[in-house]
């Protein structure tokens, strides 16, 4: 998540509340993502959207995130954490 936030830094993350997850209040928030697809390896991405098809994330240094822009659209059975602290 360079530039944003630099390898070293302490992020505290908590479980996220089910309602919370598909609703557009998630949008802008920093969450830690684990593929279906990359099971044990998490991603730590910014929500841009929530709509219908599902959830897209970003990271914040776009020439070297992998991504929505890879992925799609995420579920919210991905998403297992939101920060709230760095």
């Amino acid at each position: 998540m360079e530039p944003r936030f630099k390898d070293g830094r302490i992020l505290l993350f908590h479980a996220p509340d089910p309602r919370m997850i598909a609703s557009q209040s998630l949008v802008g928030r920093v969450v830690l993502v684990m593929r279906e697809s990359y099971p044990g390896i998490h991603f730590i991405k910014r929500v841009k959207s929530v709509d219908a098809e599902g959830i897209w994330v970003e990271g914040d240094n776009l020439e070297a995130s992998t991504d929505s822009r890879t992925w799609g659209h995420i579920q919210p059975s991905e998403i297992v954490a939101i920060a709230f602290r760095r």
